[in-house]
């Protein structure tokens, strides 16, 4: 009997496949995995491609078109910043005292651009009754939603996949916040929408006398000397070759955290308030000043520096001004031409933004230094008016400048 039928059985049951069969097998799958990837519309954010190149390479580890691709959608959808950030620990600390100060019981936090999560589980840490966190890209959401599960907070803390200005009250959030948390600015605060972005976010989803993280932002601008700078951004000759014709496309550097400790920045006066934000009561009205930048060092200007401070909340901000650490970059307007200076001289710009993004003009003049102690009166934008205050004539008095630099670093 067994002899009769063991033939045909065996001939009905497909051979195991061996090891290297099994292998080869695994590499047909992933090759159609990659080709299902490669054809897959990204209007999901990329979610759906991540996960089919995610699965060929589990399938083929060392897949090479799969590895490539993957990492160019990540580059794509994933801005790299969000790592040097998170691992940023004065403006990590500086959060988390400031979440600490300001959750107080029961409140419910909507924190805008949720990125890994922390700043949400920072304000479930602080005792909120819940969280509802948004993230506008998917892959970033999805990532979030396992950290914040690998923290044990899921219950407290929701994900909303979508813009802010698209979460509706009573659909997404049950009820208005009482806190509005954000990091959601640039090296020059403007670049990513923020007030546009807040002045939606405290009017249509939070309460009246909802607080806010940050309260507010104060752009600065600074006279500055690097050689190093002008050698990056303005290289006069390479082999022998003129370059200068080629600076006028490079009228702003964007300085990195390492170009800065690179460059050797150094300042030539202190630091000029531009524009002051109200982030608790945020608007998205354009503005424009002119200002005098004070010259308190001799030397040779290179550029106006331009930095930020925030106030997170009392006595706890973060900034980027010229001798900060962490992770956010810096921007300088280069002039055309380097120009020595003398201590007393004062230069004139005009900084406008349009609640996006801000210019800044050196003006060619300059006003001459005067052959005594010298401070300088701080004009302000007229905050009621949105229009520079009016120029005085006489700009400087003699009295101790030290008194007057109280933000030369």
């Amino acid at each position: 009997m067994f002899e009769e039928h063991s033939p045909k059985a065996a001939a009905k049951i497909p051979p195991f496949p061996t090891l290297d069969g099994q292998a080869e097998l695994d590499k047909q799958k992933a090759k159609k995995l990659i080709a299902q990837a490669e054809s897959a519309p990204l209007t999901d954010g990329g979610l759906h491609t991540a996960e089919l190149l995610s699965e060929a390479l589990a399938l083929d580890p060392t897949n090479h078109q799969a590895q490539i691709l993957r990492e160019r959608l990540y580059q794509t959808f994933v801005p790299r910043w969000h790592f040097p950030m998170l691992a940023d620990t004065a403006r990590n600390t500086a959060y988390a005292r400031a979440i600490e100060a300001k959750v107080q019981p029961g409140d419910i936090v909507l924190d805008i651009g949720c990125g890994a999560g922390l700043t949400a589980m920072l304000a479930a840490r602080a005792g909120a009754k819940h969280v509802y966190t948004c993230e506008c890209q998917p892959l970033i959401a999805e990532a979030a939603k396992q950290v914040i599960a690998d923290n044990g907070l899921s219950d407290r803390i929701t994900v909303i996949s979508k813009w802010s200005h698209d979460i509706v009250v009573g659909v997404d959030i049950p009820e208005p916040a009482d806190l509005v948390v954000s990091e959601i600015v640039d090296a020059m605060l403007l670049g990513e929408g923020a007030l546009a972005t807040l002045t939606h976010a405290m009017k249509a989803l939070a309460k009246p006398d909802a607080r806010a993280i940050p309260e507010r932002g104060t752009l600065m601008a600074q006279l500055v000397q690097s050689d190093k700078l002008l050698e990056i951004w303005h290289p006069e000759q390479a082999e022998g070759f003129d370059l200068k014709s080629f600076h006028r496309l490079a009228n702003i550097a964007q300085v990195t955290p390492n170009d800065l400790t690179a460059c050797g920045m150094q300042p030539l006066g202190p630091t000029q308030d531009l524009f002051d934000f109200d982030f608790t009561n945020p608007n998205i009205n354009p503005a424009h000043t002119v200002e005098q930048l004070i010259c308190t060092t001799a030397g040779t200007l290179h550029a106006v520096f331009v930095s930020f401070e925030m106030d997170l909340a009392e006595g706890i901000t973060v900034d980027n001004e010229i001798h900060s650490g962490g992770h956010w970059g810096r921007s300088a307007f280069m002039l055309d031409r380097p120009c020595a200076v003398t201590p007393g001289e004062q230069w004139t710009i005009t900084a406008q933004h349009d609640a996006s993004r801000l210019s800044v003009h050196v003006h060619d003049e300059r006003q001459p230094a005067i052959k005594s102690s010298w401070a300088a009166d701080a004009w302000r934008t007229d905050a009621s008016k949105g229009e520079p205050a009016h120029l005085p004539a006489a700009t400087i008095s003699k009295q101790d400048p030290a008194a007057q630099a109280h933000r030369l670093h």
